[in-house]
C-alpha cells in the first residue's frame, strides 16, 4: 500500500470517531431547520471573507519570502490556493507543494521555501494565542459563557502552548543566526549515514536555514509581518462571526477568539479536509462554552466547514492549469515518492 493511501486510511480512522461524536445525540430535525433557516446573504459574506483570508495569507507569505527573492502577488496567490486545496485532499500536502510551485518560477530552493511555511505556521499559532489571551484576560466575557474547570483547562493549555512556541522560535532563530555551528554539528551526525541519504539531507538543512533569513530582517519588516498575521486572523474571525449571525446566534465578535483556539486543536488532527476534528471542536465550543443548542451549533459548524473549504477547493482546482498541473500530477507529487516533487 502506498504511503498516500496509508495516510488517507489513517486520516479516515481518525475522522470517523470524531464524526460519531459530532452526530451522536443530535436532533436531526432541529439540524435541518437550522440549515434551512440560515441567512444566505450572510453566508455569501462568509465566502467573500474566506477568499480575502487566502489573499492576505499570500500577501504575508511574500514578506516571509522577501529575503530570498521577490515573488509577485499573482504567483503567491496561485501557489497558496493550489497548495491549500491539495492539503484538503491529502493532509499536509500543501506544505511541500507551495514552495515547490514558487521554486519553479523563482530562484528559491524548495527547502528554503518550506522554512517560510514553517514560520507561517508558528506565526499563526502566535496570533491565535494572542487573540485567545485577549479573550481570557482583557475582553469582557460573553453572556452565558461557561466557567469553572473548562476555562481553567484552557488557561493552562494556552500557557503551555505559548511556552512551546517560544522554544520553537528560539530554535529556529538559533539555526539561522548560528548556521555555521548548527550545520557543522549536523554534518558530524550525518557522516554516520550512507552518502545517498546524508548528501540530500545536508543540502536540505542548508537551504532550510537560508529560508529562516526573515528572522533577522529589520524591525519594520517583522512588525509588518505581525500586522499581516493579525489581518489574516481577524478576517478568519470575521468569517466565523458572519456564520454565527447567519444562524441567528447573538454572540459578540470576540467570542470567536475562543472558537479559534478550539479549532486550532481540531484542525491539527490530520484528517482529510479537516473533516471530523473541525466539526467536533466547533460543536464543543458553541455548545459547552456558550450554551448554544446542539442542533443549531452543529448546523453552524457544518456550514462554517463547507464555506471555509469549498471556495479554496474551487479556486485551487481552477488555478491548476496556471501552474501546469493536473489532479493526477498533484496526487503523484504528494504520494509515495516525495523526491519526485523536484523533477
Amino acid at each position: 500500500m502506498s504511503s498516500q493511501r496509508i495516510r488517507l486510511a489513517a486520516g479516515l480512522a481518525l475522522a470517523l470517531p470524531l464524526l460519531y461524536l459530532f452526530f451522536r445525540g443530535l436532533d436531526f430535525r432541529a439540524l435541518g431547520e437550522a440549515l434551512r433557516g440560515a441567512d444566505p446573504g450572510l453566508l455569501l459574506g462568509v465566502v467573500v471573507a474566506t477568499v480575502l483570508v487566502y489573499a492576505a495569507r499570500a500577501w504575508r507569505w511574500g514578506y516571509l519570502l522577501a529575503p530570498l527573492g521577490r515573488v509577485g502577488f499573482a504567483d503567491l496567490f496561485s501557489a497558496t490556493m493550489v497548495g491549500f486545496a491539495s492539503g484538503l485532499l491529502v493532509p499536509r500536502a500543501g506544505e511541500i507543494l507551495r514552495p515547490y510551485l514558487v521554486s519553479r518560477r523563482h530562484p528559491i530552493r524548495i527547502a528554503a521555501g518550506f522554512a517560510t511555511v514553517v514560520l507561517e505556521r508558528v506565526l499563526d499559532l502566535i496570533t491565535v494565542l494572542f487573540l485567545f489571551a485577549l479573550y481570557l484576560f482583557v475582553l469582557p466575557p460573553p453572556a452565558g459563557q461557561a466557567g469553572g474547570p473548562l476555562l481553567g483547562f484552557l488557561r493552562l493549555s494556552g500557557g503551555l502552548t505559548g511556552a512551546a512556541v517560544v522554544v520553537v522560535l528560539a530554535v529556529l532563530w538559533s539555526l539561522h543566526a548560528n548556521a555555521e555551528g548548527a550545520l557543522a554539528l549536523a554534518d558530524r551526525i550525518l557522516v554516520r549515514f550512507p552518502a545517498w541519504l546524508a548528501r540530500p539531507l545536508g543540502h536540505a538543512l542548508r537551504a532550510f536555514s537560508e529560508g529562516l533569513a526573515v528572522l533577522q530582517a529589520p524591525g519594520g519588516h517583522l512588525l509588518a509581518i505581525l500586522g499581516q498575521s493579525l489581518v489574516v486572523w481577524l478576517l478568519i474571525a470575521t468569517s466565523f462571526h458572519l456564520n454565527h449571525r447567519a444562524f441567528g446566534l447573538d454572540l459578540p465578535f470576540h467570542s470567536v477568539f475562543l472558537l479559534l483556539a478550539f479549532l486550532t486543536v481540531g484542525v491539527s488532527i490530520p484528517t482529510p479536509g479537516m473533516v471530523g476534528g473541525f466539526h467536533a471542536f466547533y460543536l464543543l465550543c458553541l455548545s459547552e462554552a456558550f450554551g448554544v443548542e446542539r442542533g443549531t451549533a452543529a448546523a453552524a459548524g457544518i456550514a462554517a466547514h463547507a464555506l471555509a473549504n469549498l471556495p479554496v477547493l474551487v479556486l485551487g482546482l481552477a488555478l491548476l492549469g496556471r501552474e501546469g498541473l493536473t489532479l493526477g500530477k498533484v496526487t503523484r507529487m504528494t504520494g509515495e515518492d516525495p523526491q519526485e516533487v523536484g523533477t
